[in-house]
């Protein structure tokens, strides 16, 4: 092959090369969209819900009487799903579901703000704190373990929580103490409590 013609295929080559290298060239391939994590289910929620409860009781960052509101909320809302669930052959609809995570939103941050605010639950080193305690700590782990629905602990806490006003105006009365006989007042009192946890505890329910 002649100097010429050599030449004329190193330039065509060179053309070629030139304009492949002008062709759009396909864009990178983009990184597949994050789905958006699903929301937990109704009863996930609600389980997530009694556990955060459940670690407030036993922690003594929520008062009797702040668990009984907020467990007397989670049993409305128990019922107002079951209610809706017994219309529409056991499922919730879109809207009713969506109904329910915002009430379960509105519930969530209610348990943050009773665990974050400054009233805590105080028992003293004495026989009357350390059995009120004692209680709290079984109904924390009923709330926990499911043993005890929302409906039971929101009424055994009302009872407690009444017990606690008793020893409080009781001990204001007497200059932070209790008499002998307001003491075997509140131990027959929390004795009723205590087996009404049990009976709670092991309704099956």
């Amino acid at each position: 092959m002649n100097r010429t013609l050599v030449m004329f295929a190193l330039a065509a080559l060179m053309a070629s090369g030139s304009a492949f290298a002008q062709q759009p060239q396909p864009a990178p391939a983009q990184p597949a969209a994050t789905q958006t994590p699903k929301e937990g289910s109704v009863n996930d929620r609600r389980a997530d819900q009694q556990q955060r409860i459940g670690n407030g009781v036993q922690s003594g960052q929520l008062t009797a009487g702040e668990t009984k509101n907020l467990e007397s909320r989670e049993a409305n809302l128990n019922r107002e799903v079951r209610d809706d669930r017994s219309v529409d052959g056991g499922k919730l609809t879109a809207q009713e579901r969506k109904q329910v995570n915002h009430q379960q939103n509105n519930l969530s941050r209610s348990i943050y703000n009773d665990k974050h605010n400054a009233a805590v639950a105080h028992y003293g080193n004495n026989e009357v704190g350390q059995r009120r305690e004692n209680q709290q700590d079984r109904i924390a782990n009923g709330i926990k373990n499911g043993s005890m629905t929302a409906g039971e602990a929101a009424r055994t806490e009302n009872r407690e929580q009444g017990i606690n006003e008793q020893v409080r105006a009781d001990r204001a009365a007497n200059g932070g103490k209790l008499t002998g006989q307001e003491k075997r007042q509140v131990n027959k009192e929390q004795n009723s409590a205590s087996r009404q946890i049990y009976r709670q505890k092991h309704s099956g329910k």
